[in-house]
């Protein structure tokens, strides 16, 4: 929580500036609350106890310990199980402390000197202390570097500590969101080993690990000193990568896991309709996408872009794919619960005579591309795929569906072929989003767009205090993205997830897929 005495003026205004953002992000979650259905779990008293199953449709032998390779839900989930974070949004959005007690931000919101939380251990008996808080940072900082979260810590100019319960972080440049950037999935809290990072699994989180192998499960047991009193209810946890949606239905159904994700929503109702079983639906900032590498021909040509941006029935999308759990997208990542949503910006329609001129504009009269496509990237990537090449072919453009294996995908298929299926789930804010994978340079910038504007814009909006003028920007680089970007964003998914009835859980928060990945800390068993 942030603290509220002794500070100037402009210090007081950025933290109505977290706290308006606190809210905004918080509108999301309770919007949320109306998309999960209704059920017993919610009423059910947490008790400990039990090992808890989960299947999720990715997993690679790919994968790895170490945070600054996360890149699927899988290792997301294992990690928020293992791992501590500074900071965490509850399932009401609100941002709070986790291993950072309080933040105070510098008057011009460069600096920001963060209070930990004491009495913290990791797994391997020590205490949590700075040096951990600087080794877990720095590990993802650096020209070295190959995080996905080097974009966010790369604005960071120093780090160091003042005593052992406090760090000092200075910024580059002013960042009045940066609090939240630390509950990203990709910088939990390691224990410090001469000077670097362990990345081993040893974490100070509610589980500790008892085995893994990638691609298949993995184990862990709860931790006896785990600081938080009302967490980590189950003895054991057990995620297992059960890529097929058919295969992860049939082990729920039939009581072999407690739970799945990414339900396959043609046949969603027959799951609803299972009494031993509850469907959630969570609504957040989840969207699927068809990113273009702009830097590949013929992607380079806006009027490509925009040809095919008018060509998908977006709607059509939204009933076949996403059998209505969702919303219509509009070819920026920012969701419409998003307190910066550029909310004049025209919703982007199937446009046939629109699409062919932007065709004849690029010089062409028709055109051959290949869509690599998997249900790696969500459950139904591929017959959207199928749909988008029926819409294409309506304007002379024709689409060679290319069906790619789902394990490695994200390794040899995301961010290396010229155009394919992808999902983002969204970050808390506009410049979270926008950085991470829009940003010039960002390591995930799926689309290697680079538009000066924008990431003029960028930089600018992020230090701004002024609401009324960071909504103007905001809005600006939504059309930028909507007009010149390299990404199809056709659609926002709900997050629809099957969960035994014998499950207990609270409000669920939608920050990130099941419960924000912390479905091992916050979900208990009601039958032990």
């Amino acid at each position: 929580m942030v603290k509220r005495n002794g500070f100037s003026p402009l210090t007081a205004v950025s933290r109505r500036r977290f706290l308006q953002s606190a809210a905004g992000v918080g509108a999301m979650a309770i919007g949320s609350a109306s998309g999960i259905l209704p059920s017993l779990a919610e009423a059910s008293t947490p008790k400990k106890g039990g090992h808890f199953k989960i299947g999720v449709g990715s997993g690679s032998t790919s994968d790895s310990l170490d945070p600054a390779t996360y890149n699927e839900s899988f290792v997301y989930i294992l990690g928020h199980s293992l791992h501590g974070y500074l900071t965490e949004m509850d399932p009401d959005g609100n941002l709070v402390g986790e291993l950072a007690e309080s933040w105070e931000p510098s008057k011009d919101a460069k600096t920001w000197t963060l209070k930990l939380r004491k009495g913290v251990e990791f797994h391997n008996g020590k205490s949590f202390v700075a040096d951990d808080v600087i080794a877990s940072l720095n590990h993802h900082r650096g020209e070295k570097s190959v995080s996905g979260a080097k974009d966010i810590v790369k604005t960071v100019e120093d780090i160091h500590s003042d005593g052992s319960q406090t760090v000092v972080i200075s910024l580059r440049e002013a960042n009045v969101d940066f609090p939240y950037l630390l509950e990203h999935f990709q910088l939990p809290m390691m224990p410090a080993k001469d000077g670097k990072a362990d990345t081993s699994g040893v974490g100070c989180g509610g589980y500790v690990l008892d085995n893994v192998d990638f691609g298949v499960k993995a184990t862990s047991k709860r931790f006896a000193n785990y600081w938080k009193p009302n967490a980590a209810w189950f003895d054991s946890f057990e995620v297992l990568s059960i890529r097929d949606v058919a295969a992860r239905t049939n082990a729920v159904t039939t009581g072999q896991i407690h739970a799945m994700d990414k339900c396959d929503l043609k046949t969603v109702r027959l799951l609803e309709r299972n009494k031993s079983l509850e469907v959630t639906s969570v609504s957040g900032t989840q969207h699927y996408t068809f990113p273009m590498l702009v830097d590949a021909s013929p992607f380079d040509n806006v009027d490509v872009r925009l040809a095919l941006k008018y060509a998908i029935n977006r709607q059509q999308m939204l009933n076949t794919v996403l059998n209505g759990y969702g919303r219509l997208g509009n070819d920026h990542p920012i969701a419409s619960t998003n307190r910066f949503f550029a909310k004049n910006l025209p919703q982007r329609e199937q446009d046939l005579d629109k699409a062919r001129f932007h065709l004849q504009k690029a010089g062409l009269t028709n055109l051959k591309v290949q869509l690599s496509a998997s249900d790696a990237a969500y459950t139904g990537a591929v017959d959207a795929a199928v749909l988008y090449q029926q819409d294409a072919a309506k304007i002379g453009i024709i689409v060679d569906v290319v069906r790619e294996p789902s394990d490695g995908y994200w390794d040899n298929v995301w961010l290396k072929k010229p155009w394919s299926t992808g999902y983002w789930g969204g970050r808390p804010t506009a410049d979270w989003m926008f950085t991470v994978a829009y940003a010039a340079g960002a390591s995930w910038n799926d689309t290697h767009w680079k538009n000066p504007r924008f990431n003029e814009l960028l930089i600018t909006a992020r230090g701004e205090l002024d609401d009324a003028k960071r909504l103007e920007m905001y809005t600006e680089m939504q059309s930028l993205c909507r007009d010149d970007g390299g990404s199809v964003i056709p659609v926002f998914a709900n997050y629809i997830n099957a969960l035994s009835t014998k499950v207990g859980h609270n409000k669920i928060g939608s920050n990130w897929d099941l419960d924000s990945f912390r479905c091992a800390e916050r979900w208990w068993l009601k039958d032990v």
